[in-house]
Order: structure tokens, then C-alpha cells, then sequence
């Protein structure tokens, strides 16, 4: 059985409010093309397959295309997807009927049959091999909240809570499987050890409970295909254990990423390669400084001109360190860009001898800033001293209840 692992699209996603479609469009057409020519048994998307609980119609067609086509072109094709932080739950399976016609399943939250009692039976799907037997279980497990996993067994211990969802699912898939298949894991989490990019990975920090263990996924698992950090990786070393990383970088942050997705193979119940397939970049990102003004003005002069094609022009931004403000640097910098192969999106500056010595006062904008950064900040204007663990507990717990109330998750 072969498969490929992917996750983290972020359909709809806009780049300093710059609309991305294009870079979607393109990156789906591809990996079309990559299902028809490996022709894997099972195709797994790992979360955050939008980037809001409320993606743009235009988002949802581009999902819903891929996946007709998809099943158009490989008819025996599974497709497994989970809901990431990002996504809603309640969206991610509202077409599921419709989905099941093209062998798509959606999972998007757990449920208890009866207190202690997974219904796991909605987080098992079967991967058919080419003959269209049962080669093989895949454990879907969405993003998990805080409303879902805590009370009877686990109170209110979040991270008590996901061990006994794991534990019980895992349980069950054992007892399923018949000889010779293999148990894969999906699951959208930030797993410890994980290396999260600058500026675009959401916090899902709940209380003290962000990083899980490896140890969360035994032996028995023969591949975890993760989802929610960007960047290609491994977890503990350990080669069954994988974040497939984004298709595309989210932020600047993220420009020297490998972006690619994963063909998995396996031998009866064993896993036996990974390898990655690296995802061409329909537009360039481009990052110019941090250096002087003088400096940055002649690196922007040095880009070359502008060619036909406007949607496919590289993004770009400008990071300048300044001595003082300059109310026209903005338009200093545009009109050093004039019929430039870019198009502008941020400027960042930074103000030397703020701090102390050799220092430099960096001025983020809100896009920069984390919310539980700001709430930091606010507590300490206004107490005179930070935040306590409670207060921080107290204000992860309301974050997530804002974040997922479209969704019917919190009310």
C-alpha cells in the first residue's frame, strides 16, 4: 500500500491581505498530477486545510474541484481529511454524505457514544489497496478541544484527556485489523520537539498543555502523518513520525522551507520508505534588508524589471533600520520599485538606540503579535507586573472558546 501525506493548505489564506488563490490553484493542479502519476492507494490531509473557520466560497470550490477531479481520475482513490485549529468541525463534515460517493471521508471532531465509551468507529476508515482489499486503518483524529476530551475519566486534565482519546482509539484499531494491515495515524497537533516557523503557526496552547508526546503513538502506529507546523520534519527522530509540512510558505518566515508533500509506502504492516516530493513555488517570496535605508534602496534597485504575467509576480518584503522615523519611507521605497518583477506587501522598520547599547527597538504590527502576547502586555500596563499562570490559563481557555464559537464548539 502507498499513500501520500499532506496537510496544512490554508485555503483562502491571504498574505497581508493579498489574495492567494493563484498559488492554491496551482499547487492543487500539481498535485493532481503527482496522484495520477504515483497512482497511491490513499491520499491524507492532515488539518488546516482552510485557514478560517469562515474560508471565502471561492476556498470551499477550490476543496470540493480537487477532490471530483481526484476521484474522476483515480476512481479506487481514499481521501482522509481532519479538521486542524484552523478549520471549523461542524464545515469540514457537513458534505459528508456527498463526500463518501467519492470515497472522501471528513472528520472534523470526536464524539462519546456513552460516558469513557469513543465512538471510534467514526475515526477508523479503511485504505483500500489496489485490488480494493483492506490494506490498511487510518486512526483520524482531528484537532482536539478542550470540550471534547475532558470530563469523566480525565475532570478538567486536558492533556489527561487526549492520552484516554488515543489509548481508547488505538485500542480499537488493534482489535479491528486483521493480519498484514497496517495502522496509520492522522492527527493535527504540535507534537514536543517540533520547530514552529516566526510568525505562522497559531498558538494552541490550553492551559499548560501545547507540546504532546511521541509516546502518544506506539509501536504498533506504522506511520503518523502530523499536521499544524509548517515545516518538514521529523518527531524524536523517529522516521514513522512526520509532519509533511505546507504545501506553500505561509509567511516570510517560511521562505527556505522545503515545501513538499510525502509518498509513503509499506510493506504489509510495516512502513518501508517515506519520500519526499518537493512542491514547485507558483510565486516567489522575496525578502530585501534588514539593512539601512541606503543600502535597501539600492537592492531594490537591483530587482529586475516587470514581466507580463502580474499573478505570478513575487511578493515581496522590505525590513529597514532606521535612526528615526521618516513619514515618506513608504513612498521612497515604491518609487524605487517603479516597473520593478514584484509586488509590494509589507515594509517592516526597526529603530536603533531605543533599548541600549547596541541594541534596536523592532516595531511589530499586529499580524506580528500573538494574542497572548498582547494580553501580556495590557495585564502588565495596567497591574504593573505580569500575568500569573491562572490569568494565563483563564485567557488560553477564552481565546479558544472565541476562536471555535462559529462552529457550535463553545456558546
Amino acid at each position: 500500500m502507498r499513500l501520500i501525506h499532506t496537510s496544512d493548505w490554508h485555503l483562502g489564506q491571504t498574505l497581508h491581505g493579498q489574495d492567494r488563490d493563484y498559488e492554491h490553484a496551482q499547487f492543487l493542479a500539481w498535485l493532481l498530477e503527482q496522484l495520477v502519476q504515483h497512482r497511491p492507494d490513499a491520499l491524507l490531509i492532515a488539518g488546516d486545510i482552510f485557514d478560517t473557520v469562515n474560508p471565502p466560497l471561492k476556498a470551499q470550490e477550490r476543496l470540493y474541484d480537487f477532490i471530483v477531479r481526484a476521484h474522476e481520475q483515480l476512481p479506487q482513490l481514499d481521501i482522509v481529511m481532519i479538521a486542524g485549529n484552523h478549520d471549523s468541525g461542524g464545515r469540514i463534515e457537513l458534505p459528508g454524505p456527498l463526500m463518501k460517493r467519492l470515497n472522501a471521508h471528513a472528520i472534523g471532531r470526536i464524539s462519546w457514544v456513552a460516558e469513557n465509551q469513543l465512538d471510534h468507529g467514526r475515526l477508523l476508515v479503511p485504505l483500500h489497496d489496489a485490488k480494493g482489499q483492506v490494506a490498511g486503518w487510518c486512526l483520524a483524529l482531528p484537532f482536539l478541544r478542550p470540550a471534547e476530551v475532558t470530563g469523566g475519566e480525565a475532570g478538567d486534565d486536558y492533556m489527561l484527556g487526549i492520552r484516554h482519546v488515543h489509548h481508547h482509539l488505538i485500542a480499537a484499531a488493534v482489535a479491528r485489523r486483521q493480519p498484514g494491515q497496517a495502522l496509520i495515524a492522522m492527527s493535527h497537533a504540535h507534537m514536543a520537539g517540533g520547530a514552529v516557523s516566526e510568525d505562522s503557526e497559531r498558538n494552541i496552547v490550553i492551559g499548560n498543555a501545547e507540546a504532546l508526546p511521541a509516546n502518544l503513538f506506539p509501536e504498533p502506529i506504522a506511520y503518523v502523518a502530523l499536521g499544524h507546523l509548517h515545516k518538514p520534519q521529523r518527531v524524536a527522530s523517529q522516521e514513522r513520525i512526520r509532519y509533511s509540512g505546507s504545501p506553500l510558505p505561509l509567511s516570510f518566515g517560511e521562505i527556505n522551507y522545503p515545501h513538499q508533500v510525502l509518498l509513503v509506502s509499506f510493506d504489509g504492516d510495516r512502513l518501508a520508505t517515506v519520500e519526499p516530493l518537493p512542491v514547485p513555488r507558483a510565486v516567489e517570496m522575496i525578502r530585501v534588508g534588514r539593512a539601512p535605508l541606503a543600502e535597501v534602496i539600492d537592492q531594490l534597485k537591483a530587482l529586475p524589471a516587470v514581466g507580463l504575467f502580474a499573478e505570478n509576480l513575487p511578493w515581496l518584503e522590505v525590513r529597514v533600520q532606521l535612526d528615526e522615523p521618516l513619514p515618506d519611507l513608504r513612498q521612497r521605497i515604491e518609487t524605487a520599485l517603479t516597473n520593478k518583477a514584484c509586488r509590494l506587501v509589507r515594509i517592516a522598520s526597526e529603530y536603533a538606540g531605543k533599548r541600549g547599547e547596541g541594541e534596536s527597538e523592532v516595531l511589530l504590527g499586529l499580524d506580528q503579535i500573538t494574542p497572548q502576547e498582547l494580553f501580556t502586555r495590557a495585564w502588565e500596563e495596567q497591574f504593573g507586573n505580569p500575568p500569573d499562570e491562572q490569568a494565563l490559563d483563564d485567557f488560553a481557555s477564552l481565546l479558544q472558546q472565541i476562536e471555535f464559537t462559529g462552529e457550535g464548539d463553545a456558546r
